[in-house]
């Protein structure tokens, strides 16, 4: 009977009833079911999409809050997403890749949490059936405050930083739908049972291998790179790396998180912030590959130690195993270290 009880799966209600943070008084665990229903809703749209012409993109050529032309599922994903949690009473405001402004809750009904996510990432291949996700990061907010307006909401989160980020997760659309959560002990994965219509732990404990000659970066920005960037990827070449690129970051990085090696997309000259998010891309992937035992930096440090200046903001990643992040960095130091002394030089 002990073993038969043991090997009862895990669901993913019950992994975060269990796992839920002693300060978050059942906040967390309603956030999590708003979050874990809105993804449910999603797969199940995803699916249908082609039957119920929900392919394409808007026809009035609408694009989102950061300048990405809207598909028609990209606006599906996002109302499900705001619809649950809004109803939740555990968050006081949401950002959205889909939203220009944050979007607050009734002041009488604000929660503990601020939560910004990507309805739906890497939405541009789903109609080819390519592998699709989404993703979210979670902040928490101070025992009892609250927003009074859009702008008080921006003030405090100008005053967190990425290392304030409390939980952080993804959902992954592809022949299986998989969920990836961690809450800052460990990184755990999930698969839908269709049959049952649950979350099932599969994945327990994920851990990023050390090294691995795997590269994952947009190619097609090679002549828009930093000088550094390109002689790294001279260098993968050269040693034989294998290169695997999907367009959507959710699968990249998944993959990346499984077999290892390294994910980028850095800046370039038309790019010279980066082209990703940092609150719902960015960051949430950082803390969930370091929480993974690997590294996730922007090429200037880590990418969790940046401060927040606004809902949009972007950033360079570079972010996989260890050893190939120090080894792509390094190319980054020597060409730093080159120019330091060719300016001492021309001083002379």
């Amino acid at each position: 009977m002990e073993s038969e009880k043991n090997s009862t799966p895990v669901t993913l209600t019950q992994y975060i009833i269990r796992s839920q943070p002693p300060h978050s008084r059942g906040e967390f665990t309603l956030m999590m079911m708003a979050i874990q229903t809105a993804v449910k809703v999603i797969e199940k749209n995803i699916r249908r999409a082609g039957m119920l012409g929900m392919f394409g993109y808007l026809t009035n050529q609408s694009q989102n809050a950061t300048g990405d032309s809207q598909a028609k599922l990209d606006v599906i994903a996002n109302n499900a997403f705001k619809a649950y949690l809004m109803t939740s009473t555990c968050i006081a405001a949401l950002g959205s890749e889909e939203e220009e402004t944050l979007v607050i809750v009734d002041f009488d009904k604000q929660g503990d949490y601020l939560i910004f996510f990507d309805p739906l990432d890497g939405s541009s291949n789903i109609d080819a059936n390519v592998s699709v996700g989404s993703i979210w990061g979670i902040w928490r907010v101070p025992k009892g405050k609250k927003f009074a307006s859009i702008e008080d909401a921006n003030q405090f989160i100008r005053t967190l930083k990425g290392n304030d980020i409390v939980s952080a997760g993804y959902a992954m659309y592809g022949s299986a739908t998989n969920l990836v959560l961690t809450s800052g002990h460990g990184v755990d994965g999930f698969t839908l049972d269709p049959n049952i219509g649950e979350f099932l732990l599969t994945h327990p404990h994920i851990c990023i291998p050390k090294k691995r000659r795997i590269f994952s970066v947009n190619e097609g920005n090679y002549n828009k790179w930093e000088a550094w960037y390109r002689e790294y990827i001279e260098h993968v070449k050269k040693n034989k790396y294998t290169a695997r690129y999907i367009g959507s970051m959710v699968g990249d990085v998944h993959r990346t998180l499984l077999y290892g090696g390294i994910f980028c997309y850095p800046r370039d000259a038309g790019k010279v912030e980066g082209k990703l998010r940092f609150l719902y891309e960015a960051a949430p992937m950082a803390l969930i590959v370091e929480q993974a035992g690997g590294k996730a930096l922007s090429g200037t440090g880590r990418i969790l130690d940046q401060s927040i200046h606004r809902l949009h903001q972007r950033t360079p990643v570079y972010l996989g195993s260890r050893h190939e992040i120090d080894i792509c960095m390094s190319f980054r130091d020597k060409h730093a270290k080159k120019q330091e002394g060719d300016k001492q030089g021309s001083k002379l």
